[in-house]
């Protein structure tokens, strides 16, 4: 058997089991929807609270707007941190890679906290505050990993395509960004785990997720709302991480276009 069909073998193997992973992924959602259960599961758990569930929202459309806030923000980071990684590596923006290296370093070390502390005077309660902090934790991941994967394309695959006549453009969509994808993906996978665990703050200033029972919870002294929200959580941050590293198996972006792989 031919290492290219034990490949193809090997990808088909991946995008089921990115399948079952989105299929989890669903489940976790019709298991929120199950109001009941969790009152039963958290009353068992705490017979002296008496009220267990947060109640003025379903747990469901808290997980909604706790995926909403973080697909927005995951949207943002990736359509400033590939960019910004892609122009890091040509010739026109290689001498700011390390100063650009510095400032995202930096803006990780700042608590989200602190980002929504300086944001809110300058935009106010809401989600716009929340996509900035989110942001601005997020950034790194996904623009490192899309310079160290460019960056990590081998030579002799650069020259094969120049060989072919490629353009600098068609070698960085054909051939380098392919090649680069599983590195990017894994940035991805590490800014959406963060993001998913600190888009719990977002509550602090108005903009609903799962963090609302987390902090209604710390208020009162109530361990069975925190756990409400923080279950879920830690539930979708595992699921995700699932999906993407499926997503990265299934070998995304593996193979160059235009020819055969260069050896």
């Amino acid at each position: 058997m031919s290492a290219a069909t034990l490949r193809a073998g090997a990808r088909r193997r991946a995008w089921w089991q990115l399948g079952a992973a989105l299929a989890l992924i669903a489940i976790a959602f019709l298991l929120f929807a199950q109001e009941e259960w969790w009152q039963r599961a958290l009353s068992a758990l705490f017979p002296d609270q008496r009220r267990v569930l947060y109640g003025r929202t379903t747990l469901l459309e808290l997980a909604v707007q706790h995926v909403t806030i973080v697909a927005a923000s995951l949207g943002v980071v990736l359509a400033i941190g590939v960019p910004l990684g892609v122009w890091l590596t040509r010739p026109g923006g290689r001498e700011f890679l390390p100063l650009a290296n510095n400032v995202l370093a930096v803006l990780q070390t700042f608590p989200p906290v602190a980002v929504l502390a300086l944001a809110v005077p300058a935009f106010g309660f809401g989600m716009k505050p929340t996509l900035i902090a989110l942001v601005v934790y997020g950034l790194l991941p996904v623009a490192r990993n899309t310079i160290v994967g460019l960056e990590g394309v081998p030579a002799d695959a650069l020259e094969a395509a120049r060989g072919m006549g490629m353009g600098p453009w068609q070698r960085l969509l054909r051939v380098e960004l392919p090649l680069a994808a599983p590195v990017m993906l894994a940035g991805v996978r590490v800014s959406a785990v963060y993001t998913i665990g600190t888009a719990t703050v977002a509550p602090l200033i108005g903009a609903g997720g799962l963090g609302v029972p987390i902090i209604a919870g710390l208020a009162v002294s109530n361990l069975a709302m925190v756990i409400e929200g923080a279950v879920p959580v830690a539930m979708l941050a595992l699921l995700v991480d699932h999906a993407v590293g499926t997503l990265g198996r299934a070998g995304v972006g593996a193979e160059p276009q235009g020819g055969s792989r260069p050896a």
